[in-house]
């Protein structure tokens, strides 16, 4: 698979999150380490880190790529009030 990081994480990981109910998008990546932003149900799930340790595992074998993801949790806003 010939794509970057961002790409794929637009169109391979971000249906299948989106498919339970979740959303993630690209930050950036710097020094080996991905940074996601996660929303909806992965704001507040207890399990994200084995999605973070799926998606390592995913780049690698797609894209080759040896990466840690890092995760940001970015709750909805009205979850301030």
């Amino acid at each position: 698979m010939n794509m970057d990081l961002e790409t794929y994480i637009e169109t391979v990981i971000r249906p299948k999150i989106q498919g339970d109910g979740g959303e993630v998008q690209y930050a950036e990546c710097r020094d080996g380490e991905l940074t996601l932003v996660f929303q909806g149900e992965c704001s507040k799930c207890l399990i994200l880190d084995r999605c973070l340790r799926w998606i390592e595992s995913e780049i690698q074998r797609d894209l080759g790529e040896s990466v840690t993801v890092r995760a940001v949790r970015k709750k909805p806003f009205f979850w301030d009030t």
